[in-house]
């Protein structure tokens, strides 16, 4: 159900809008609004534009709570309350601690980056023993490190080396490359180097910054790392110290501050008199009606505020926001009800419809006692840890699988274990006239498809009259037109099907005819009831043209939503099919020992797929077939304001 709401003005000395917020808006579900948009007289009223003084020491609590949350959390000290001041200074201290060892810990953290990008460039080199700082002076020999494609590198060994004025050295290879140093003259350079860019030589750039051979290069920089590491070490340590001692006012600090941008946020939605002398704040907004009576009982002793109530939507210029209160089994199906959209303020809640023919249609589509107990049982164990509201969904189908299964004595498939209470899917047949022989739970899906389109026409009509919507209700495809001709299409089916006339031929004609021309002429009917001089837009001839398409697709919809429903009692057979399938595998149609494995797993297999394909395609009959007759989902949500 939607929780009823009432719309709460409170206003008072302009110095006194913390202390009201604090004291008594906070302990309650409060949606505030704009004031200066929402009072009407709001010319002479100004918003408030001033920023929360203790924005950056708000800021920076948080991220020290953020950051070191798992250092403090170590520490339970005494509760501690601080001033708002006082709270500010502590943050301030905090952060002021804090940015020299922070400022020492990225300089530290990025010459270990330097390292690390060093060592790796040098680290292919290691079986050089030559003092690379030599090689990195030399006058009159020019060298370069790289790497080159393993093919290239044993053709120019094989074809090219001979003929060069170079010494190649290598000094590692892998089944790509081979990583080498080659000298040469400096009078050969240009030469030698084309010559190596030709066979697609990667030049490496070695930093001078390097002392003795490479391994000895590769020691020092592991040291140096390692020293730096522990320093990094030695600050967080001394870090972690310091906020544990200030564990106190850490979490004091934070609570304060974080209340004070609470109270202080509000105002952003507040309006100020823009009188000097004698200013005034108002704040209006949304609050559940239960929870607004005990506001006034909490206020009502208290001269510098004072209120207004107002329940009556109908006098306000906002649209009350709608907040769902379902306990229980309704609870988890908010999910789908959220999905399609909130309903408005004043339209009917869809969940609690939603639950119970959702959990009836998967039921009959998927009814297996024994599959219904894991689905009933796993979902119950995840809503119950977990909280997921899914897992409650699937935990009360599970309950009608049960049922279902045994109506329709299913037992993991196993169809002779248990007689059925009703019928088997499979078996059952019904003689119709003109049609035939139908499976029964086809017939059966239908006849429960018309109940349910006719009962969803119903709930239109009562929408239509609570948002006063008369074209809606009277002219409507889904209106009272629409509704007595479907009702009379309905008994006439009914009344052929079962061979005894329940209504005349003169009447039923009737019923059928005068609602096709009310829905025919729904547009110039509306427009006559609004008192509009102009009872058809666009001519005559368009007005026709449309309206005899409309017309044919009104029919048209009436009878593909009708069977649609057909894949209810679909899934029912595919389903004892599925089952079918996996007991004719398992061995147990052959009269021979039956394979258990084959059992559980064809069982674990049908009750995640079709469980999966069979939830699917019930969402689909809730929304396409249901919803989309009587609800539109429209409603904003109540978000009480600091609150998630």
């Amino acid at each position: 159900m939607i929780e009823k709401m009432t719309f709460l003005t409170v206003t008072g000395p302009r110095e006194d809008i913390d202390r009201v917020t604090e004291k008594y808006l906070k302990k309650y579900e409060f949606q505030p609004e704009n004031a200066v948009t929402e009072i009407k007289n709001a010319g002479q009223l100004t918003p408030f534009t001033q920023e929360n003084p203790y924005k950056d020491e708000t800021l920076a609590i948080k991220r020290i709570v953020k950051e070191y949350g798992n250092i403090i959390s170590e520490v339970s000290p005494e509760p501690k309350e601080l001033g708002i001041k006082e709270a500010a200074e502590a943050a301030g201290e905090i952060e002021e601690f804090l940015m020299e060892p922070l400022s020492r810990k990225v300089k530290l953290y990025e010459k270990v980056e330097e390292y690390t990008l060093a060592y790796k460039k040098i680290v292919p080199f290691m079986e050089l023993d030559y003092d690379i700082s030599k090689i990195l002076h030399f006058n009159n020999i020019k060298f370069s490190f790289g790497r080159m494609p393993l093919e290239y590198y044993s053709k120019f060994m094989d074809y090219v080396y001979g003929d060069t004025d170079v010494i190649v050295c290598e000094c590692k290879r892998d089944g790509d490359f081979v990583w080498l140093v080659y000298f040469t003259p400096k009078a050969c350079e240009d030469k030698t180097d084309a010559v190596f860019a030709s066979m697609y030589f990667e030049k490496i750039f070695i930093p001078d910054e390097y002392s003795g051979a490479p391994l000895e290069a590769i020691e020092a920089f592991h040291r140096k790392a390692l020293n730096m590491q522990q320093e990094i070490f030695d600050i967080d340590m001394k870090i972690a110290s310091y906020l544990q001692g200030r564990c106190a006012d850490i979490k004091a600090a934070e609570e304060r501050l974080s209340d004070f941008e609470l109270s202080y946020g509000i105002r952003r939605y507040a309006a100020f008199s823009k009188s000097d002398s004698h200013s005034f704040y108002l704040l209006c907004g949304w609050m559940p009606e239960r929870q607004a009576e005990s506001f006034v009982e909490d206020i009502k002793d208290d001269e510098r505020v004072f209120f207004t109530l107002e329940k009556d939507e109908k006098k306000l210029g906002a649209k009350p926001p709608t907040k769902l209160i379902h306990k229980g089994l309704l609870k988890p199906f908010e999910l789908y009800t959220k999905m399609y959209g909130l309903p408005a303020y004043n339209e009917l809640d869809p969940t609690p419809l939603l639950a119970l023919t959702y959990s009836v249609f998967f039921g009959f589509m998927f009814g297996d006692l024994g599959q219904g107990a894991l689905l009933f049982l796993g979902g119950l164990l995840l809503y119950r840890l977990k909280g997921i509201s899914l897992a409650g969904i699937i935990s009360l189908c599970g309950v009608f699988s049960m049922i279902f299964g045994v109506m329709f004595g299913s037992v993991f498939g196993f169809e002779d274990v248990m007689e059925a209470l009703w019928l088997r899917p499979q078996e059952a047949m019904t003689e119709l006239p003109v049609i035939g022989n139908l499976n029964t739970v086809f017939a059966v899906a239908v006849l429960l498809g018309m109940i349910m389109i006719i009962f969803t026409m119903i709930l239109n009509i009562i929408n239509a009259l609570k948002s006063g919507d008369k074209g809606r209700l009277l002219f409507d495809t889904n209106g009272v037109a629409g509704l007595v001709f479907y009702t009379s299409l309905v008994a006439a089916i009914v009344s052929f099907m079962s061979g005894k006339p329940l209504i005349s031929g003169v009447f039923l004609a009737v019923l059928l005819i005068v609602p096709l021309v009310v829905m025919f002429f729904k547009e110039p009917l509306e427009n006559a009831m609004e008192g509009k001089k102009e009872l058809i837009d666009g001519g005559v001839g368009m007005f026709i043209t449309q309206g005899f398409f409309e017309l044919f697709e009104v029919m048209l919809s009436f009878f593909s939503n009708t069977l649609s429903f057909v894949r209810i009692g679909a899934f029912a057979v595919s389903h004892a099919a599925m089952m079918g399938v996996v007991m004719m595998l398992a061995g147990a149609e052959n009269g021979g020992d039956i394979n258990v494995i084959a059992v559980i797993l064809g069982n674990l297999f049908v009750c995640g797929l079709e469980g999966l394909i069979v939830g699917i395609q019930v969402l689909r009959l809730e929304y396409y077939e249901l919803f989309s007759r009587f609800y539109k989902g429209t409603g904003r949500a109540f978000v009480p304001y600091g609150r998630k």
